[in-house]
């Protein structure tokens, strides 16, 4: 019970880290229509904000301005840089963000090199919520389970009730109509594409300092945020919010379970020749076969339901 509870919560806080992040993607693909390969390093440059704020102003205070800051950063990138080359299809977008992220990651490591920062988990947050036999549940993973459900909560109100909501996706079948209503398209368009890299930022955020803050952190998860997004249907904030947890929960059992198949096997009287062709494959473990997990789900969901588990858009 210790271990199923333990690692069903660190699946879950895991889950809500890797919603949070791509609940921007997916913003940005259901309303714009882009696919933004640059938002992992968005979520980079939350981290490396944070890191800098806090050390003037405390963790506070970086919680809120970091993803502002990013948040701006972003509109920046759409207003003077994106909204330009739309013009020349989906090709050039794909590109110019991809050439974009390599750009943030070279910015990132002049302003503060290549080593990982001292970016720490703040005192008020850094114990355990609760002990369950002989296994702490650190309460910072618990925040960032919150934040992550507050974000989801607060999302799908904006797009489903609030007054932006409704005109940004008026926008997006009929932004004659819009226009001719006196709405500025392009800015809602700019408000959106903001929005999606401000959650990017908060989930570097509070993501910076639970795992680590390097240069490296935007290549981490940038290839696992496309599967989410991709699993859970593209445009689909709910397909993300699945994906999120059943991946984060998939991985983490699988890293905690460090078994393999010849032992499996064994436990049942079988026994395999170490001289046998498939013996190396099946001494894998799951915890080695762990980072693949994800993208074979990708894999099943493409040839099973090619649309995702939610999948809105074509």
């Amino acid at each position: 019970m210790e271990f199923a509870l333990i690692t069903l919560l660190n699946g879950l806080s895991y889950g809500l880290l890797l919603f949070l992040l791509s609940s921007g993607l997916t913003l940005i693909f259901s309303m714009l229509g882009v696919l933004n390969f640059a938002h992992a390093s968005f979520y980079m440059l939350g981290a490396y904000f944070a890191y800098a704020i806090s050390v003037k102003l405390g963790f506070w205070p970086a919680l809120l301005l970091a993803p502002l800051l990013v948040g701006v950063l972003g509109a920046l990138v759409e207003r003077f840089g994106l909204r330009h080359v739309r013009r020349h299809g989906q090709a050039a977008e794909l590109l110019f963000t991809f050439g974009l992220s390599y750009v943030i990651v070279e910015l990132v490591q002049l302003a503060w090199g290549k080593s990982a920062l001292p970016y720490a988990i703040p005192a008020q947050l850094d114990g355990p919520l609760f002990t369950l036999y002989s296994t702490t549940f650190p309460l910072y993973r618990a925040f960032m389970m919150l934040l992550a459900l507050l974000i989801l909560l607060t999302a799908g109100w904006t797009l489903k009730r609030s007054r932006i909501g409704l005109l940004i996706q008026a926008a997006l079948t009929h932004p004659q109509m819009v226009e001719a209503l006196g709405h500025n398209v392009p800015r809602l368009f700019t408000l959106v594409f903001a929005a999606g890299c401000g959650l990017a930022g908060l989930a570097g955020v509070v993501g910076g300092n639970a795992f680590v803050t390097e240069p490296g952190m935007a290549a981490g998860v940038g290839s696992i945020i496309f599967v989410v997004v991709v699993v859970g249907g593209l445009g689909s904030l709910r397909g993300a919010f699945i994906a999120s947890l059943l991946i984060a929960i998939l991985q983490t059992y699988a890293v905690a379970l460090d078994v393999s198949l010849a032992s499996g096997l064994a436990h049942w009287g079988v026994q395999i020749n170490p001289d046998a062709t498939a013996y190396p494959l099946l001494q894998l473990t799951l915890a080695q076969v762990a980072p693949l997990l994800p993208y074979l789900l990708l894999v099943l969901v493409m040839l099973l339901r090619p649309r995702g588990l939610s999948g809105v858009r074509d």
